[in-house]
């Protein structure tokens, strides 16, 4: 079996992405100290360090690469990420429910393929910045 070294979970998101900027800052407020790492998929740091990440998977969905180096995409990563959470980590248990999985999976994928258009909806007079 293979050791690893104890590290911060990773939160790779779309940095050119309003919405998923948004989202980033709204984790980084809520959550508990020192529980993520987050980078921009556009940095090079993530193709440097996490070269097995394609950058057409973070197109489509936030990525969150664990200390084992295991990935969890889009919905998926979505409990992970509120059981590091000050609060909001009692939704995991919703969450856990069999057909919640069902209904997060259709969500997040219509959301994340439209996220574009909804953060044009959102944030009409923001500027694009790249983080």
């Amino acid at each position: 079996m293979k050791n690893y070294p104890l590290i911060t979970p990773v939160l790779i998101y779309d940095g050119d992405c309003p919405v998923c900027r948004k989202a980033i800052e709204w984790i980084r407020k809520n959550s508990k100290e020192d529980a993520f790492e987050m980078l921009s998929f556009q940095s090079g740091e993530v193709t440097e360090r996490f070269p097995f990440i394609k950058k057409e998977a973070s197109m489509q969905a936030i990525q969150l690469v664990l200390p084992d180096d295991k990935v969890l995409s889009g919905e998926k990563a979505i409990p992970e990420i509120l059981k590091r959470l000050k609060r909001y980590n009692s939704i995991t248990k919703l969450l856990s429910l069999p057909v919640a999985g069902i209904f997060t999976r259709i969500f997040y994928r219509w959301f994340a393929g439209r996220r574009y258009h909804i953060a044009r909806v959102l944030f009409p007079d923001k500027e694009r910045k790249v983080k």
